[in-house]
């Protein structure tokens, strides 16, 4: 049967089930502790047991030593409990507790998704993980020097790669690379988490999810991370492309109406050719919700896209919907020759 963790400070409850660790059984449960390596040897997850029998499992001499070990401190990713334990710990609860590192990584997959739209999945190394929130970048760490910032599509429970959805920007170096010269198995350099785009789950709000072109990158994070808490906030998901090849995941987001509850989907073109036979929504994507909701004055908006879009959609849900200025929240980037940014 399983044993119930209490964490002593906060009294937030998770069970872990036989055989599962701490850590793994906390993160699924939506309680985020902080880690590092997750196989025992950083000691970023290292916590106290207050009370209760745990078995610490294999993990790195240098990462805890004996005697904390009599202070019966433990590593959070390889502990199993004996039984019913009260830990004291540290949770995660904003970037500012997450740590920014830089790693190498391998690209494991791509897979086009539009003509101009590429996926990448990149795998981390055995020793390594990424600690980040839904929402939040990476930087790709260029040999020249330069970055480019890529939003992670992925949520953090699937931690072992990263998925970014890279759209060609014509004159691009690193784009161009991607779609022309780079191949399975690449080795790359990134850093991260950056950004402070991420779920704000104190507030009991329905929440508007606006995304432009590929800004669905880090909206698809927010609604994967939000139904494996679970979160039982209804969810919209508004997004715009110029033409029926930039809803490149169309098909998932159609998926997700019919699996969840709660949650609803409204595709926009703003310049559908007839070659789309699109019979949906057209014009400014921004423009739908207005529409739609005229009243947001009782809602959060997470905004994904250009900077045009952002501010067009800032301005008028907040002085025509009557949206709190501090219910809106974006991630806006910009895509240039030389420059991008999530």
């Amino acid at each position: 049967m399983p044993h119930c963790i209490t964490i002593e400070s906060s009294r937030h409850q998770f069970d872990v089930e036989p055989g599962n660790t701490l850590l793994r059984a906390a993160l699924e449960a939506g309680i985020n502790l902080p880690y590092g390596c997750r196989n025992g040897a950083c000691g970023a997850c290292k916590g106290r047991v207050v009370s209760g029998q745990v078995d610490r499992g294999d993990y790195a001499e240098g990462a805890l030593s004996e005697a904390e070990v009599a202070r019966g401190y433990a590593l959070f990713c390889c502990a199993r409990p004996l039984s019913d334990l009260v830990i004291a710990c540290h949770e995660v609860g904003s970037v500012r507790d997450i740590p920014v590192k830089a790693m190498p990584c391998r690209v494991q997959k791509m897979a086009l998704l539009a003509p101009d739209v590429m996926l990448l999945q990149l795998k981390l190394p055995a020793s390594e993980r990424l600690q980040y929130l839904a929402g939040q970048y990476i930087d790709i760490l260029l040999r020249d020097g330069r970055r480019r910032s890529f939003s992670i599509a992925n949520a953090p429970q699937d931690d072992d790669c990263l998925e970014l959805h890279v759209r060609r920007v014509p004159g691009g170096h690193f784009t161009r690379h991607v779609f022309e010269t780079m191949q399975e198995r690449d080795i790359l350099r990134i850093e991260g988490p950056h950004g402070s785009f991420f779920l704000r789950e104190e507030s009991a709000k329905p929440i508007i999810l606006l995304a432009g072109g590929t800004g669905f990158a880090p909206i698809k994070a927010l609604i994967e991370q939000a139904w494996h808490q679970p979160m039982r906030r209804p969810m919209t998901l508004y997004w715009g492309a110029r033409d029926r090849a930039g809803l490149y995941m169309q098909a998932l987001a159609e998926s997700w109406v019919s699996e969840h509850d709660g949650f609803g989907f409204v595709p926009v073109l703003s310049e559908a050719q007839p070659a789309d036979g699109w019979l949906g929504r057209r014009g400014w994507v921004h423009q739908a919700v207005v529409e739609d909701l005229p009243d947001l004055s009782g809602h959060q908006v997470y905004a994904s896209g250009s900077p045009a879009m952002i501010d067009a959609a800032r301005h008028d849900f907040i002085s025509r919907c009557g949206l709190k200025d501090e219910d809106f929240f974006a991630d806006a980037f910009t895509f240039a020759a030389e420059s991008v940014s999530p």
